[in-house]
């Protein structure tokens, strides 16, 4: 086995656009990382910010004629871009796979359960139809699904939600990939099933070793779920930071307006949760400079003109993109500026923005949401 500090994977400047008769969407642009074996690296943001893209970008599975990647991802010591979809099939299920966000639209409804879990053993590691059967079953009750006999012989439509969503990640696990990736897997699922997919997906990866990518819009999800965390808007990654730094020293005002975002089980009842005013930019025509300004109440003149480069935070494994960073004298400074001029702001209403110092007390109870 290789050291447990060496990066797994390695993506550098990675960029995924696609052409379009009306212009190049950038729905990655620019993004790098590395991850350890056995990590998990939370990656956080609002729908169209790129999270899904880079995913199936490092997977190999944006083969659209009209896509355009570069960049690099070293998997294992293995670059990966630029090979084929049949020198990527190799690597799909034993040594990465896919938990998709709608089990509904990624299980086929016309096959049993038991088919779509065997024909990848059968497939990949080469196992005969009663070993894939009885190792099929086994997984399925390794992922908590009662009485795995008879639900192998079941169509998807007959399940629950949470028990497809159960189904999806027997699948993806059925070669044992040593990279797993988590997209949206609790996105249509009640709260009490969401904790119990989220604790099934931590002690599987405890149990198998697997490096996870768990791609969410919640930071509330990923509070004590993950490693680290790596913000993303506009295709961009905007802000880095191991977990217990990122909810202590947050820097970035989109992280703390998603932050701000995630209910509070203290509040009083009938508060009214904190919305991030506006839309995410158009990723065909996006506006100069920061594309957060539009909707940061921090945002200066130089935000709309020139565009941050990530720089690192006193803190160790720390960067952000962000001329007036939270926590510091400029942020505050540009802040107290734009209320004093009457700049409409995006977080909450004039007055009732705490003070920075609270977040970390507030972070702790962000896991409760889960």
């Amino acid at each position: 086995m290789a050291d447990a500090h060496t990066p797994v994977l390695v993506v550098d400047d990675l960029r995924t656009h696609f052409e379009l008769p009306i212009g190049m969407v950038k729905a990655v642009d620019g993004v790098s990382f590395e991850l350890e074996r056995g990590k998990t690296l939370g990656v956080v943001g609002e729908s169209g910010s790129g999270k899904t893209v880079l995913s199936r970008t490092i997977m190999g599975l944006n083969i659209a004629s009209n896509a355009r990647t570069s960049g690099s991802v070293v998997y294992d010591g293995r670059e990966l871009v630029g090979l084929t979809p049949g020198e990527m099939r190799q690597l799909w299920g034993t040594e990465m796979a896919m938990v998709f966000q709608d089990p509904m639209t990624s299980l086929n409804p016309v096959v049993k359960v038991g088919r779509q879990l065997t024909e990848h053993m059968r497939a990949h590691l080469g196992t005969s139809k009663q070993e894939a059967k009885a190792s099929a079953i086994e997984l399925l009750r390794s992922v908590r699904i009662p009485e795995p006999e008879e639900r192998f012989n079941n169509f998807p439509h007959e399940m629950s939600g949470g028990m497809r969503q159960r189904v999806c990640i027997a699948v993806a696990l059925a070669c044992g990939p040593k990279v797993l990736f988590a997209d949206e897997p609790t996105t249509a699922l009640d709260v009490t099933v969401q904790h119990q997919i989220l604790n099934l997906l931590a002690q599987q990866q405890r149990e198998r070793y697997m490096t996870m990518i768990l791609v969410t819009h919640d930071l509330g999800v990923v509070a004590g779920r993950a490693d680290e965390i790596m913000v993303m808007y506009a295709g961009k990654a905007v802000e880095k930071a191991s977990t217990s730094t990122l909810f202590s020293a947050m820097r970035h005002p989109y992280t703390e307006a998603l932050f701000r975002s995630i209910p509070k089980t203290g509040n009083p009842k009938h508060t009214r949760l904190t919305a991030i005013a506006g839309r995410p930019p158009d990723l065909i025509h996006p506006p100069p400079g920061c594309k957060f300004a539009p909707r940061c109440p921090y945002a200066q003149e130089r935000c709309r003109e020139e565009e941050p480069e990530l720089q690192a935070a006193p803190e160790p494994g720390h960067s952000f993109a962000c001329h007036y960073p939270v926590g510091s004298e400029a942020g505050k400074a540009a802040y107290e500026a734009n209320l004093a001029a009457g700049v409409p702001q995006t977080l909450a209403a004039a007055g009732q923005v705490q003070a920075t110092e609270d977040l970390s007390v507030v972070a702790a109870a962000a896991e409760e949401v889960v």
